[in-house]
């Protein structure tokens, strides 16, 4: 799995999330239950993550609905 984008918006996480299942594409989002460890402070950003052959799929599906995000280099 790659990295697409992290951020702290969960709504946005939540939107991207429906949007790529509705594709048929899984998602995986990293780092989700870190607020226990940082004191649910919400600093720490969240990792939506895809299967590295669906990456630009899955790109252009957000670019596409409009969602607002800066996304990861893949490696």
């Amino acid at each position: 799995m790659v990295e697409l984008f992290r951020t702290n918006d969960l709504v946005l996480i939540s939107a991207v999330e429906a949007l790529l299942t509705s594709a048929g594409i899984g998602a995986f989002i990293a780092d989700a239950h870190m607020s226990a460890m940082e004191g649910s402070l919400g600093f720490l950003p969240r990792r939506v993550m895809v299967e590295r052959g669906r990456h630009a799929q899955a790109r252009a599906l957000i670019e596409g609905a409009g969602f607002s995000c800066t996304f990861s280099d893949v490696r």
